[in-house]
């Protein structure tokens, strides 16, 4: 985190709600996925309260000198689409030790469209009944792209309006109702846009 702060003062990160995320305790962090840099920069944003542990796709280990960070920050490395039980099993596992999680229910990046949440944060959510969601909305970090020109990125940390994970829900209706929140604040963006042009704000 302290090599990637310089990038997130570049992008004039604003950080809003960090009272949202517990200091201690099992926690899911489900955001959107629209750049490479939102697992950056959400794990720059919640620092000064937790270290987040984020589920990442396991081709970041094959690339040269990363595999040594990520391992260092605790990532669990996934199989992005397989449904990789070994990765949730082991999600699962440091939650119920009380570590942080980050989740991108989309598991990819959007480029500008919408995409269906997957189960897996409704999963883990179901499965850890003692895990607090905590919902963060991105926005800007597509603007990374237009180097030289800076960015203006924000995260905004908040609990679900519609409540935490309820025993009666199902994983993709939870992971679903999870998401649509965020959408709501966020709407989809592809490279270099801010927002997607198609999607309204809110």
């Amino acid at each position: 985190m302290a090599v990637c702060r310089p990038a997130s003062l570049w992008g004039r990160l604003r950080v809003e709600g960090l009272d949202a995320l517990p200091e201690s305790g099992p926690v899911l962090v489900v955001g959107n996925h629209d750049s490479h840099w939102d697992p950056v920069t959400v794990g720059v944003a919640a620092i000064r309260r937790r270290q987040i542990k984020a589920l990442a796709k396991s081709d970041l280990w094959k690339v040269r000198g990363l595999a040594p960070v990520l391992d260092g920050m605790g990532q669990i490395p996934i199989e992005r689409g397989a449904g990789d039980a070994d990765a949730l099993a082991h999600a699962i596992e440091e939650l119920r030790c009380g570590a942080c999680i980050g989740v991108f229910p989309e598991g990819t990046r959007s480029h500008g469209k919408v995409l269906r949440a997957r189960s897996g944060v409704g999963r883990l959510a179901l499965e850890v009944p003692e895990a607090k969601l905590v919902c963060v909305a991105i926005e800007g970090t597509t603007g990374y792209t237009r180097f030289p020109r800076r960015p203006r990125v924000s995260t905004r940390f908040f609990e679900p309006a519609g409540g935490q994970a309820q025993p009666d829900e199902q994983p993709t209706e939870l992971a679903a109702r999870l998401l649509a929140e965020i959408r709501q604040l966020v709407p989809p963006a592809g490279p270099g846009r801010g927002r997607s042009r198609s999607q309204p704000s809110s």
